[in-house]
């Protein structure tokens, strides 16, 4: 049965190999018509440096620890409203929640640890006194979408790229 549990900054370089899978996921779903993408080597210092800010700014990140290691991990930053991507659009508490980043290894998947996470997530806010979150996920990654929509959020906009190394749309 696995285990979450509430972990600090001294966690994060424990996190490499799983962002580094979802770095590569985000590929294989996204596809190379979304544009170029940055180097593993590029990829994780710069999620790393968000995952100290979020946790130096009151966020919180979870830990989940199967039999064969750590299988999923969820990120979570917490912001006021006024600073967030919501509060100028939709009236929200004080507080607002954004999952940076929720990931279950490919081994794991299938089992409930998403949802496992996610009802941490919701208790860990719920005793913060944050009740409205917020979560991004790449267009073409259904599975996750799937997931999200099952526990209750609803797509609000779409992020649209234009990049230069980008192959050009077809006519």
């Amino acid at each position: 049965m696995p285990t979450i549990a509430r972990a600090g900054a001294e966690a994060l370089d424990q996190l490499a190999p799983l962002w580094l899978e979802l770095h590569h996921h985000h590929q294989a779903v996204g596809g190379e018509q979304l544009g170029p993408y940055v180097t593993d080597d590029v990829s994780w210092p710069l999620r790393r440096k968000l995952y100290a800010e979020v946790l130096d700014g009151g966020g919180f990140l979870l830990l989940a620890r199967d039999d064969a290691g750590l299988a999923a991990y969820a990120v979570v930053a917490i912001t006021d409203a006024a600073d967030s991507l919501l509060g100028d659009t939709w009236r929200t508490g004080a507080r607002v929640a954004e999952i940076e980043t929720l990931l279950v290894l490919p081994r794991a998947r299938g089992a409930g640890l998403g949802s496992a996470l996610l009802d941490r997530v919701d208790a860990e806010l719920a005793a913060a006194g944050v009740g409205d979150l917020f979560i991004g996920a790449v267009l073409t990654n259904t599975d996750a979408i799937r997931l999200y929509e099952r526990r209750g959020f609803r797509p609000a906009w779409v992020y649209m790229l234009r990049l230069a190394g980008a192959p050009p749309l077809p006519e």
